[in-house]
């Protein structure tokens, strides 16, 4: 029975260790909003699509957005333009993808989407790209 008491204690330390080393990124809108207005709608200006507003649409259509990964209709991905590799070949050119070069791609395409929930049409402050 006394060997009982430190194999508990063991594995509730490993579980509770365990519970704070999972714990979920916490997505920054502000960082998203500086990429989003600083590298996305700078390159959206100059392409005949024009620039995208957050709350040109709802916070369900962004999330499905975000999803799908599917970036002009289709022929690419949003992933690639959110990814170091292309982070790296706009720097020069771009100071927010110098300033994120070395933030991982999940953490900052999780950054985008909370900007365009909160901005979107139905979100908590619709924003628009100015």
């Amino acid at each position: 029975m006394k060997s009982a008491k430190p194999i508990a204690a063991a594995v509730l330390l490993t579980l509770l260790g365990a519970s704070f080393s999972a714990s979920a990124y916490d997505a920054d809108w502000k960082r998203g909003r500086i990429y989003y207005r600083s590298v996305c709608t700078s390159c959206h200006v100059a392409m005949p699509v024009g620039s995208i507003n957050p709350s040109a649409k709802t916070m369900a259509e962004w999330s499905s957005y975000i999803q799908a990964d599917k970036h002009a209709k289709g022929k690419d991905t949003v992933k690639q333009y959110v990814s170091k590799s292309y982070r790296a070949s706009i720097k020069s050119a771009n100071k927010a993808a110098e300033k994120f070069a070395e933030v991982p791609d999940q953490e900052l395409l999780d950054d985008i989407k909370a900007f365009l929930i909160k901005g979107a049409k139905d979100g908590e402050a619709p924003a628009s790209c100015s």
